[in-house]
């Protein structure tokens, strides 16, 4: 398995003084067990529990403490306790509520054992009345492989040295944005990476796509609180995948006859186990980026891949030489949307689009924050005339600057709005989406 940009991470939090118990969150699949198991190898004791099964959970359920529970686990792992650096690994902690309130005292009692706990849906133990350790431990949010780390998986390490600092690509462009097409295709599930940068067979992913929605689906169960709500998740998990980067409402979402309140309370649940996110658009064109509320929100799923596998665009997409060309823009979209979160493990992170208001149809696919700016981003082909909404925007704007991401090389315009306001339009290449930070650094230096 290649190494994820998140190990890193790990090792700044581990070199902390005082450093907290570690959870990772993220959608079931996207790699937290095999990050941790690869960090777990510069250890020299790596300890692990699988909390759903009962043999581990049990450890927590009978009142021991930390130190009685301790020889337990190493046992359980058939190692010894011996000096040295030690990693605690506790997998599936949403299966037992004893061990989430049991991290704190792992900080305040044993604070030369790193602990990092993993698990899917969180926030159910809220409904259990258990009290999380609230300013004990750390969170990261764990997402779907970025493009910086397919490049990684694929052998190109050369090419993600260059593009993580934002450099000029524009000599070897049709030879990256040809690889970005390959990745918007297969998405950034780890297994997904891992098996395509081995075998190069987009065909022989198929069962692995299988796999994954099979495994969704199955685990509706584990979220929903009644026959209701699970139809109406499974629902979800199968006409969703339609409206992949389009607004939605609620009400008969998919077709289906039901309510909006019913539908909303069922896309919560999914978007806490990071599966989806629910994108609400901003009316302002200042900081700070405030979600409306009021207005129908953007669905955004956690991976690409996956929605091209089952919304059946794949073949599309192969023969398409700009990826603009399909749903209307909103693969596209997706991607983008995809890239613009995905190298960042900040759990609180969110995406945001901009709308002109309820009077207006004007609408920018993505605004986000850089330096003391809010930013209009757009996915668009075609010429300047054509961004009729990022003009409404940057009218409003306190600032000139407004970027597109196309399938063309990068370059700098000035475009001029209906009212006559100056701005400098950004369009660089899709790939540069997860490194735009850097991208703009290097372009408004």
């Amino acid at each position: 398995m290649f190494e994820r940009n998140l190990i890193s991470e790990l090792r700044e939090w581990a070199a902390k003084p005082g450093h907290k118990p570690l959870v990772l969150r993220g959608a079931r699949q996207v790699g937290k067990s095999t990050l941790v198991d690869r960090f777990g190898q510069e250890y020299d004791v790596y300890l692990k529990l699988n909390l759903e099964l009962s043999a581990h959970s049990d450890l927590f359920r009978h009142g021991r403490s930390v130190h009685e529970i301790m020889p337990l686990i190493y046992y359980l792992n058939r190692k010894e306790r011996i000096p040295g650096k030690t990693l605690l690994f506790i997998n599936e902690i949403q299966s037992c509520p004893e061990a989430v309130a049991a991290l704190r005292y792992f900080h305040e009692e044993m604070p030369d054992i790193d602990v990092i706990a993993a698990g899917s849906l969180l926030e159910s133990l809220i409904d259990k009345h258990i009290s999380f350790p609230v300013g004990r431990v750390e969170y990261k949010a764990v997402r779907p492989c970025s493009f910086l780390e397919y490049l990684e998986a694929t052998g190109q390490k050369s090419i993600k040295k260059a593009l993580a600092s934002g450099e000029d690509l524009s000599g070897i462009h049709n030879s990256i944005e040809s690889e970005f097409k390959t990745f918007s295709l297969i998405g950034g599930m780890p297994e997904i990476v891992a098996h395509y940068a081995e075998h190069q067979d987009i065909l022989s992913l198929g069962d692995i796509y299988e796999s994954l929605l099979t495994g969704y689906r199955d685990d509706v169960e584990k979220y929903a609180s009644g026959e209701n709500q699970t139809a109406l998740i499974r629902h979800i998990l199968t006409a969703g995948w339609w409206e992949a980067g389009a607004r939605i409402t609620f009400e008969k979402f998919g077709q289906s006859a039901y309510r909006s309140k019913d539908m909303s309370a069922a896309f919560k649940i999914l978007s806490k186990t990071m599966l989806l996110e629910l994108v609400y658009p901003t009316v302002s064109t200042k900081l700070p980026i405030m979600p409306s509320f009021g207005f129908s929100p953007k669905l955004l799923w956690f991976d690409s891949g996956i929605v091209n596998y089952a919304g059946k665009t794949q073949d599309a997409l192969i023969s398409s030489t700009d990826i603009n060309e399909i749903w209307n823009g909103r693969i596209a979209e997706h991607i983008i949307g995809q890239e613009l979160i995905g190298n960042d493990s900040r759990f609180s992170s969110t995406r945001a689009f901009w709308t002109g208001g309820s009077k207006s149809t004007a609408e920018v696919d993505f605004v986000i924050q850089y330096r003391d700016m809010e930013l209009p981003v757009e996915v668009k082909s075609g010429n300047n005339s054509k961004l009729k909404s990022l003009h409404v925007f940057m009218d409003k704007a306190p600032h000139d600057i407004a970027v597109r991401f196309w399938h063309n090389p990068a370059r700098t315009d000035t475009v001029k709005t209906d009212k006559g306001k100056q701005y400098r339009l950004i369009s660089l290449p899709f790939y540069y989406a997860g490194v735009l930070d850097k991208v703009l650094d290097r372009i408004l230096s």
